[in-house]
């Protein structure tokens, strides 16, 4: 028995994050509210603006600001989480009540989104009054309701995990949670995909709605039993003891390379998610590609994303310099860029699918890089959670200005292109494309630039006082 379990240890990377008072029934469990908000993803970021942009022809950088919507909303899960930490209920929940409404969130965000998408694209029929820009406001409510019941479901089921598990198993089980939400976008795109493989008006509106159901149904397992109920007094609930926000940024800012980080993080999620809107558009326009073939990118980014977690852990457990390993993230992040150019002029198929696995290869290495740094600097009276915090609003507000200048600057050049200011050689769709291509290639450079000084400033407690381990248990996206 005691081999059996040394072996299952070492080949169920996983087996270990459970405990007494969190078994892993329970834990798997729980992770499922990753799969629903995958699922999300997979749609918002995948099948969604592919099918806006190639099939109801809206232009891209309405697809860009509509995607970017939810992913600005971001920001604002520190706020969220602090509130789930200090929210006071006669019954003792703090976590679940929020599980709860953004399920509901994601849920009607969900629900109204393809009619919304349908009337975005020109399919209505006959009314007595024209509503001018109804297509527009429908659509950007459907995707705020449905990025703000993410964040919401998200945040609290993390900090709901973490809350439950141990000190020495609350980085593993936050880290299943993380492969748990890649695991999930993997399998929902494949599902998706196979369901769009003759796309109609009506398989869309099936397809979005059949996953609003599925998100409540997986949510409500998800939460299910999984937070104790602890009545508070009246007297506890109006104890006031909200610590002072004002004072732990001060001393976080204060720390000297913070802001740099801040800073290097800000500008490598520009270069890696510039394309978050236009990588499977440009599969279909530009290469031809169905929406069951492109959907699978997002599968593809997936299982390159894994497997650089998968060398991150080993990497980090070898005491890498957290710096060291972003940079070789930027680095396949060039690979990954330049080979989806060249997948245009060559016309392969498997050159593109290769070059998106490696954006997602090289992103995930240098977001658990730097979500690595951020960990394990020194952070005073801020604490973990303020540098977090922090790490999570710059990476998604630059997520949510990238993607709607991406698609800005593919409509910009596309038009310039086709009306022949920009030559006869330039005179085709894939100039606006490859424009924004060649800019995340640039950014790429620039992030390097910027992290050098941080290579050369890591110290020997980042190493081997934090680095050592994955440490995912605040993680804020």
């Amino acid at each position: 028995m005691s081999l059996l379990k040394r072996i299952s240890i070492r080949y169920m990377p996983f087996a270990d994050a459970a405990s007494d008072d969190f078994p892993l029934s329970q834990l798997l469990r729980l992770s499922l509210f990753q799969v629903s908000v995958g699922m999300a993803a997979v749609l918002l970021l995948g099948t969604l603006n592919r099918v806006m942009i190639v099939e109801l022809q809206v232009p891209a950088f309405l697809v860009a600001s509509m995607v970017a919507l939810p992913v600005l909303i971001a920001p604002f899960r520190a706020l969220l989480g602090f509130k789930s930490d200090t929210y006071k209920s006669a019954i003792g929940w703090k976590r679940i009540p929020y599980l709860w409404f953004g399920t509901l969130w994601q849920f009607g965000g969900l629900a109204i989104m393809p009619a919304a998408l349908l009337v975005l694209g020109g399919d209505v029929t006959q009314v007595r009054y024209d509503i001018p820009f109804a297509g527009e406001a429908l659509a950007g409510i459907a995707f705020l309701m449905t990025g703000l019941g993410m964040h919401m479901t998200q945040t609290a089921g993390l900090a709901l995990a973490a809350d439950r598990a141990t000190d020495e198993t609350r980085p593993r089980v936050v880290a299943l949670l993380y492969v748990m939400l890649l695991v999930g976008m993997a399998v929902s795109s494949i599902v998706i995909g196979w369901f769009l493989q003759e796309f109609t008006p009506i398989e869309l509106i099936q397809v979005v709605q059949a996953t609003a159901v599925v998100t409540v149904v997986l949510n409500v397992i998800a939460l299910w039993k999984q937070e104790r109920v602890q009545p508070m007094t009246r007297a506890q609930r109006a104890a006031a003891d909200d610590p002072s926000f004002a004072d732990a940024w001060a001393d976080y800012a204060a720390g000297g390379t913070a802001g740099r980080l801040l800073a290097v993080v800000f500008l490598g999620t520009i270069a890696f998610n510039m394309q978050d809107v236009l990588l499977e558009p440009y599969g279909g326009e530009i290469l031809g590609l169905s929406v069951s073939s492109t959907t699978l990118l997002t599968a593809t980014w997936a299982t390159g994303a894994l497997v650089g977690f998968a060398l991150a852990a080993k990497w980090l457990s070898s005491g890498i310099n957290p710096y060291r390993m972003g940079a070789r993230g930027i680095l396949a992040g060039l690979a990954a860029f330049s080979a989806v150019i060249f997948a245009n002029p060559w016309g392969s198929a498997p050159l593109f699918f290769a070059g998106a696995a490696l954006i997602g290869f090289g992103g995930g290495l240098f977001s658990v890089a730097t979500l690595t740094a951020a960990m394990t600097m020194p952070a005073g009276k801020a604490g973990r959670g303020l540098a977090l915090g922090a790490w999570g609003a710059a990476q998604a507000t630059a997520a949510g200005l990238s993607t709607a200048i991406g698609g800005g600057i593919r409509d910009l050049v596309n038009t310039a292109a086709t009306q022949g200011h920009l030559g006869a050689a330039l005179d085709n769709p894939a100039t606006g494309y490859s424009v924004v291509y060649h800019v995340e290639i640039l950014f790429l450079f620039i992030t390097l630039v910027a992290l050098g000084p941080l290579v050369r400033t890591a110290t020997t407690d980042m190493r081997e006082g934090g680095a050592g381990k994955i440490g995912l248990a605040d993680l804020p996206t």
